[in-house]
């Protein structure tokens, strides 16, 4: 006769026996609760400064949302549907016609919103096996040079098999430049901040020298200008929602979508994605099962890195279509994606979420968009970065959390241990 389970303990010895404990509620809940309330803190902040100069917040985030395009799916289409045997009509909120503002703002923000989804990854994947990735926008930079140099040449190549050749080196190039910092941790232990910050700077002064007036990849019209040579037509990415002369949304964007299926299928569906994934959790103990931790090291970084230079690829070929020494020194996407992975909890849904939140954030107080008479675009300009650092400080919202419950639950046993 087997031996009698042992019962349970009675609520009276324990009130959380036969209750989850928040802690691990929190856990399960915690990739949606946490950026919710990330974001909701940080723009009732942002809304605390921006009544401090005298504006109303609540008009302000209007126009941010109204600049951003996103009043696009709330505005009533010019077309509709009669239901049958009533009175009423169905009005299409897919109005697609980019000479309206809303549609216009929106193909922007879109735009935007695709380098920040394949710069995120790149932080996120690196994040995923225990790395701190800050280089992203060093290969971001590596990608873009690498593109528009492809771009403005072979100019008798055909269209797809130019655009394929442009994308595919610009990844070469940036899976390249990250692996050199993955090597350097494998192999000699140098950490991956100090290295990738290094990289970046090599990056922006590389840039800087190519483009310069006199340098290798100046353009070759105007010798005093200096920028790149502009991508030729065969190279450029095909326009798929607006004029392509008012710099439509390009088909980068599905490339953008992709990657963030391509990073869940690594990290979840494959033996390299759980390599990658127990790594970060504990590389001795990953070592102590036959995983090599080195090797994994320059893979994650590598991978990393092709989401970056892609990222850099299709800005070139989707709108850009030329590079200069401003736009090396100026572009910071690649800095922004560390937010964006952040904030998406180093995830695929979190990632492409945070992206489309911060490009709609960045679209929607530029000057072409915010109405002046709600808000000035110089005050709003530093709004939006005040809302990412406000982001970044709340991210450590979910340690707060959990370290407030644990201190509740001492507080709560010590009582219980004087009376014993």
């Amino acid at each position: 006769m087997s031996e009698a389970a042992t019962p349970p303990p009675s609520l009276d010895s324990d009130p959380e026996a036969y209750a989850p404990s928040v802690s691990g509620f929190y856990q399960r809940a915690g990739g949606i609760v946490t950026p919710l309330i990330t974001a909701v803190f940080a723009f009732l902040m942002g809304g605390l400064v921006v009544a401090a100069t005298g504006h109303n917040p609540l008009d302000v985030y209007r126009a941010i949302f109204n600049g951003a395009g996103l009043n696009w799916f709330f505005q009533i289409g010019n077309h509709h549907i009669d239901i049958p045997f009533t009175n009423h009509h169905v009005w299409f909120w897919w109005d697609t016609d980019t000479n309206k503002t809303a549609a216009f703002n929106l193909t922007q923000t879109l735009i935007t919103t695709a380098p920040l989804i394949l710069t995120g990854l790149a932080v996120a994947f690196a994040f995923r096996c225990g790395l701190f990735n800050i280089g992203g926008q060093g290969q971001y930079m590596v990608g873009a040079i690498v593109s528009v140099y492809v771009g403005s040449r072979f100019v008798e190549m055909a269209h797809i098999p130019h655009v394929m050749l442009a994308i595919v080196l610009a990844a070469v190039a940036g899976a390249g430049w990250a692996a050199i910092a993955g090597f350097l941790k494998a192999t000699v232990g140098a950490h991956e901040v100090i290295t990738t910050i290094m990289l970046n700077w090599i990056a922006y002064w590389g840039g800087s020298y190519l483009f310069g007036r006199g340098g290798p990849l100046q353009n070759h019209v105007q010798v005093a200008v200096p920028i790149s040579d502009d991508v030729v037509p065969g190279a450029r990415l095909s326009a798929i929602w607006g004029n392509p002369a008012l710099q439509a949304l390009h088909s980068g964007i599905f490339l953008a979508i992709a990657a963030l299926i391509v990073f869940y299928i690594i990290l979840n569906r494959t033996t390299l994605g759980y390599q990658v994934r127990a790594v970060g959790f504990n590389p001795e103990a990953a070592r102590y099962g036959g995983i090599s931790v080195g090797r994994n090291f320059v893979i994650a970084m590598a991978i990393s890195g092709t989401f970056a230079g892609i990222a850099g690829a299709i800005d070139i070929l989707g709108w850009q279509f030329r590079l200069g020494v401003l736009d090396v020194q100026v572009s910071n996407i690649g800095f922004i994606g560390i937010a964006v992975a952040l904030l998406g909890r180093n995830t695929a849904v979190g990632v492409g979420l945070a992206a489309l939140l911060f490009g709609s954030l960045f679209n929607g107080v530029s000057s072409r968009s915010i109405d002046e008479s709600i808000f000035p675009a110089t005050l709003a300009g530093n709004l939006a970065l005040t809302i990412q650092a406000l982001i970044l400080l709340f991210i450590g919202a979910d340690l707060l959390i959990v370290y407030v419950w644990q201190a509740r639950k001492k507080l709560k046993l010590r009582p219980a241990r004087r009376t014993g």
